[in-house]
């Protein structure tokens, strides 16, 4: 593991020991774990020690894996190959994408409880198609316990930055950071 990451995991064990505070509403649920994009199969490969360090703090552990979500959704049109034939035609189609990533994290999340941190990786395979930002608007009320977002980008500025690609946004989530 890379010493940006120790240190990573190192100030996210020490945010998530701390009690949680109850009442908050789903915005203040959300937790960014902020890495650089060139270190997403090394954190990867130790997702186990996220985990480790969220069960040491007596907290249930549920991820969710969005890599495989774009594949899967597109594969299960009927007319996928029209859209490779005119991939711009796919614009129309990705709200009908969002909504359905939206309802899967949901439903998962409906089976966890208040003391789950529902950890998400593989945000970055979600760039071009839809923004992090809007998909976690969409999910924030329905988020029991916490909501971990492993981000690959940039956090300055009280602003995060997808994959270092595109204009941030501002976001009310709790960075968790290497600094």
């Amino acid at each position: 593991m890379s010493s940006r990451l120790k240190r990573v995991l190192t100030n996210y064990a020490n945010y998530i020991s701390v009690p949680w505070q109850k009442g908050l509403a789903g915005v203040q649920k959300v937790i960014f774990v902020v890495y650089d994009k060139t270190d997403e199969l090394k954190l990867r490969a130790q997702i186990t020690e996220f985990e480790i360090a969220t069960t040491n703090a007596q907290h249930e552990w549920y991820p969710i894996d969005l890599s495989p979500a774009f594949p899967e959704w597109m594969a299960s049109l009927e007319y996928k190959e029209a859209y490779f034939e005119a991939p711009e035609d796919l614009e129309t189609a990705l709200d009908e994408f969002m909504q359905e990533t939206v309802n899967k994290i949901c439903a998962q999340m409906e089976t966890t409880n208040p003391n789950t941190v529902v950890a998400i990786l593989g945000v970055g395979t979600l760039f071009g198609y839809i923004k992090v930002s809007d998909l976690v608007n969409k999910i924030a009320l329905s988020i029991p316990g916490r909501l971990m977002i492993f981000f690959p980008g940039e956090f300055e500025n009280n602003n995060y930055r997808l994959l270092d690609a595109r204009d941030g946004w501002n976001y009310q989530a709790v960075p968790i950071t290497a600094g």
